[in-house]
């Protein structure tokens, strides 16, 4: 903890810190090997260069701990929700379903954070569960107790007041109540000869040193052992790499998990990543749903099933451009990407209408299909990039934006960005196309009814 204190005191962009030894973050237990640091940023303004940025701070903070040899050191970011999850990132409950063993758990774990180390999805993998940690061993021979008269039960509460402690009652003075707890002071419990030197009243009244039936030794064992839904189990956490998306780090862990994972184990999710598997999947519905309330104004607008459809064609060319500027940026497809993306349905909608509507007026007047599509894209051209700079150049602030939720505002501006300027550039060539297949289907849909009438009119009953 000092070493991690130094490098923080260090660190270019932290404010300030809090280090609690005895106490490991990622399992919430208390543990004499474990620590957590609790580091404060300094205010956005004093952080304004992209090398002070949280995640880049991160990433030489965790070089640095790499190399402290006394320990696993990880710098994580804490959870978004407060209360899910103990810090950033996806978290897994390995569990032990066909009671393997403890030591058998720990393997799984340590050998799913050694194959998973140079995964091009995940990173920073860590698994709480440990099974080699430093213990000491009271090896009580109850026989030799019984002999000396001495309650069993008497020298387990010895050990328990006098090396953890005991609560024994409260009392009020200056009218607050406070906690009377029994414990061994630090100097008579700091060594394993400490122990032997305890002692324990017998029947007769005398004093018995429990070295005198108890010998202690050194051994090692899980230093606590988390049930997760009733079955022991061990939390792996970790991170997506920059460029990929949570959701794609989930689907990473679990198909690692189901090709590694003996018949006896299982797993589960926890925290913010249960949160996001049970609300996930839903995206594709909302797009299509989007999609599908576009469709039904516009059928209601032009009083036609058929004509709105080339308008709902030029959707993909959004999402193309949105998913094509994403991926060249290195984002990752988060809330505020499909966020655009819901936003383009609506806003590509709108620069289509501008060129079919006048196709369609065009068509009405006498010109054949192709011609009033191509008519159309002339005469509409320079509105259409009026509308589509208007929109692609309002979104450029949230593109390049930095301070406070830059992330946020970069990934919403840059999906809407790329998707109309992609959509613009081919909307011009592919909307019209649009109207021309979509407008001849509906023309021959027609004549074939017609026929069709007409043949059934001129038939004998």
């Amino acid at each position: 903890m000092e070493q991690i204190s130094n490098i923080l005191g260090q660190t270019e962009g932290v404010s300030r810190y809090a280090t609690i030894s005895g106490f490991s973050m990622l399992d919430a237990t208390i543990a004499p090997n474990g620590g957590a640091c609790f580091a404060s940023l300094e205010p956005w303004s004093k952080r304004k260069e992209s090398r002070l940025h949280v995640s880049k701070i991160i990433e030489r903070l965790q070089a640095q701990l790499f190399q402290i040899p006394d320990g696993l050191c990880l710098a994580l970011q804490p959870p978004p929700i407060q209360g899910l999850g103990m810090a950033g990132g996806f978290e897994v409950r390995v569990q032990d379903r066909g009671g393997a063993g403890l030591e058998s758990l720990a393997q799984t774990g340590n050998n799913f954070i050694y194959n998973a180390m140079n995964d091009p999805v995940i990173t920073r993998l860590n698994n709480s569960f440990q099974v080699s940690v430093p213990e000491l061993y009271i090896d009580v021979d109850r026989v030799k107790v019984q002999t000396l008269g001495i309650p069993l039960g008497t020298v387990f509460n010895t050990l328990q007041t006098y090396l953890g402690s005991t609560y024994v009652n409260d009392f009020t003075l200056f009218g607050r109540t406070f906690r009377v707890i029994a414990q061994a002071d630090e100097n008579f419990r700091n060594t394993a000869e400490d122990i032997g030197q305890l002692e324990v009243r017998n029947r007769d009244g005398r004093m018995v040193p429990i070295r005198t039936f108890a010998t202690v030794r050194d051994t090692a064992g899980p230093q606590s052992i988390t049930r997760y839904n009733m079955y022991p189990a061990t939390t792996i956490t970790g991170v997506p790499k920059p460029g990929y998306s949570s959701g794609q780090a989930l689907d990473r862990v679990a198909q690692l998990l189901d090709e590694s994972l003996a018949p006896t184990m299982g797993y589960e999710w926890s925290g913010m990543s249960l949160q996001e598997i049970e609300s996930g999947g839903k995206t594709i519905y909302i797009f299509l749903l989007a999609a599908l309330f576009a469709y039904l104004f516009l059928a209601a607008q032009y009083e036609s099933w058929t004509i709105p459809i080339s308008i709902i064609l030029a959707v993909p060319l959004g999402l193309l451009g949105a998913v094509l500027f994403i991926w060249l940026r290195a984002m990752d497809n988060n809330i505020y990407m499909q966020m655009g993306i819901v936003l383009l349905v609506g806003v590509v909608c709108k620069t289509a209408i501008l060129l079919v509507e006048f196709a369609k007026q065009l068509h009405e007047q006498g010109q054949s299909i192709t011609d009033a599509a191509v008519g159309a894209a002339k005469l509409r051209f320079r509105p259409i990039l009026m509308t589509a700079l208007t929109t692609a150049l309002g979104m450029l602030p949230l593109v390049v934006a930095t301070g406070a939720g830059a992330s946020g505002r970069q990934s919403l501006g840059t999906s809407v960005f790329g998707g109309m300027l992609v959509a613009t550039i081919m909307g011009v060539f592919m909307i019209p196309a649009f109207y021309v297949a979509v407008q001849r289907f509906k023309e021959k849909a027609v004549d074939i009814e017609h026929k069709i009438e007409k043949a059934a009119h001129h038939s004998p009953d």
